[in-house]
């Protein structure tokens, strides 16, 4: 499965970027999230509740973040594994300044496999589409919020 995404912010990409890496600020907007605790420099293990259609299940893994490059970029790494199956994937998530603020491109690729993958792509892909976006929009008022305040 693929999925490329856009989002725009109305701040600049060094408060952007510094969101997007926060993991406090990533565990309160990212659906279904329980725990998002560092176990090394740019690592983390994750475990989350997410469904598909009407398979739902805890998934726990870890995450990791690289090629670091403030405020420009950096990659992705997860790798999760559940009773309804396992997830691997990799995203490069691009910030470039705007004349909004800041634009946010996303590319990411996920090997998925279980009872999950049984859903269909098509579904797969709607999914993560809205997970995403109901991600990057509470990423949006967090970063609107420091601005403001």
């Amino acid at each position: 499965m693929q999925f490329q995404s856009r989002y725009s912010f109305d701040a600049d990409p060094g408060r952007v970027f510094d969101a997007m890496t926060d993991p406090a600020t990533v565990a309160k907007c990212l659906p279904g999230c329980e725990r998002l605790e560092a176990i090394g420099e740019n690592r983390y293990r994750a475990q989350m509740t997410i469904g598909v259609a009407a398979i739902k299940g805890r998934f726990k893994g870890t995450v990791e973040l690289r090629d670091l490059d403030r405020p420009n970029c950096y990659s992705m790494r997860v790798d999760g594994r559940g009773p309804a199956g396992y997830a691997k994937g990799e995203s490069r998530v691009t910030i470039a300044p705007s004349d909004a603020g800041s634009s946010v491109s996303v590319t990411a690729k996920a090997q998925i496999g279980g009872a999950v993958a049984r859903v269909g792509q098509r579904l797969l892909a709607g999914t993560a589409k809205m997970v995403a976006d109901r991600f990057f929009a509470c990423l949006r008022s967090r970063v609107a919020e420091r601005e403001a305040g």
